[in-house]
């Protein structure tokens, strides 16, 4: 098993418990974050998309462009291009980095944020485009043979382009808690996305998006698992942070995508992979080694919202936990995103690699 660590970079200074402030893109900051991940030892960068956030597209190519190894997961609504400019967008930034891009597939499980930008489908209809744009993908890059399409939301004829990526494909990644999201991840997807939760829920949704990968006769997806780690030199000092950190949200967060609010409390999110995290803090606020809930019930699980707490050891050891029930890329971003992730790469990466090559070596 090939274990990658996975950030998540953003054109300026964010963090859920601090005020915003600053320009939409802060040049400066964007250079040291992606050179910290690329020196850091990241394998790879997941550029989120927003409606109201700077181009992903443009920033996935920035990014690259200031990095040497560091690979980008391009987070991708269907829907916001017509699949034949989305192939040739998407080749082109492969080609000029490369061969170091993936696409993270976005369904969408927000109507709010989905409507911002004109679409107006329903969550079945947004899984079944999905798929349907995945497959028209996987073609275009395949080969520059003209070809036509005549599906349920998209239609062309003889399209081509000798714009091909550069192994005739790139890494597709999908993610998501529904039943719809483990359907199409099984179906289509290479890597498959979930939140942070308990080891055990975390396993029966793997087993979820493995039997329909089984039934659609594909191999199992790569299972990308996602984090918020707090972590100092021991135990009793993250701690202390983690307290902090909480402080720090419950005062200055604000929702990206506000929800509606019903007696003076945010309605439930719509989102099925919120609606799990909350059911998990609901269970208690601390899950096996070093999983930690009240950060995602602050934030209503605005995203991945769950935090591993401990020391540099413990941290490492419950990231190792979860490779053991079979996830392989790990996605680690703190909640004071650069200087973290430059802790993380110094302190933590080091040791989950150093133990993965003593098994290996056993």
């Amino acid at each position: 098993m090939t274990v990658e660590f996975v950030g998540m970079i953003g054109a300026s200074y964010y963090s859920e418990s601090a005020t915003p402030t600053g320009p939409a893109i802060d040049q400066a900051y964007l250079r040291k974050f992606a050179r910290a991940y690329d020196e850091g030892g990241f394998d790879w960068t997941l550029v989120p998309y927003g409606s109201a956030a700077p181009e992903s597209n443009q920033l996935a190519a920035a990014v690259l462009g200031r990095t040497e190894r560091l690979k980008v997961m391009l987070a991708h609504r269907p829907g916001v291009l017509f699949p034949t400019n989305a192939a040739r967008a998407f080749a082109t930034l492969d080609l000029l980095s490369d061969g170091r891009l993936g696409i993270h597939f976005l369904a969408g499980g927000n109507d709010t944020e989905q409507r911002r930008e004109g679409d107006y489908l329903g969550k079945d209809q947004r899984y079944a485009r999905a798929a349907e744009y995945i497959q028209i993908l996987r073609r275009a890059w395949s080969s520059a043979e003209p070809f036509s399409h005549n599906g349920e939301h998209y239609r062309f004829e003889n399209y081509s382009s000798q714009v091909l990526p550069t192994n005739r494909g790139m890494t597709v990644s999908v993610g998501g808690s529904s039943d719809a999201a483990y359907r199409l991840g099984g179906a289509e997807g290479d890597v498959f996305g979930l939140w942070g939760e308990p080891l055990a829920e975390t396993a029966e949704q793997i087993a979820s998006v493995n039997r329909y990968a089984d039934a659609a006769g594909r191999p199992h997806p790569r299972i990308w698992v996602s984090f918020r780690p707090i972590i100092a030199a021991t135990d009793e000092l993250a701690w202390e942070r983690a307290q902090q950190i909480l402080g720090g949200i419950k005062q200055n967060f604000t929702p990206k995508t506000p929800l509606p609010v019903s007696n003076g409390a945010a309605a439930t999110p719509q989102n099925v992979g919120s609606q799990r995290l909350l059911t998990v803090a609901a269970k208690g606020e601390r899950h096996d080694r070093a999983l930690w809930t009240p950060t995602a019930t602050a934030t209503n699980a605005a995203g991945s919202s769950t935090a591993l707490v401990g020391s540099y050891q413990t941290v490492a050891a419950a990231l190792l936990d979860y490779v053991d029930i079979g996830c392989e890329l790990l996605s680690v971003r703190g909640y004071d995103p650069l200087n973290d992730a430059v802790d993380l790469g110094r302190y933590v990466l080091p040791l989950v690699r150093q133990e993965l090559a003593h098994r290996g070596a056993a």
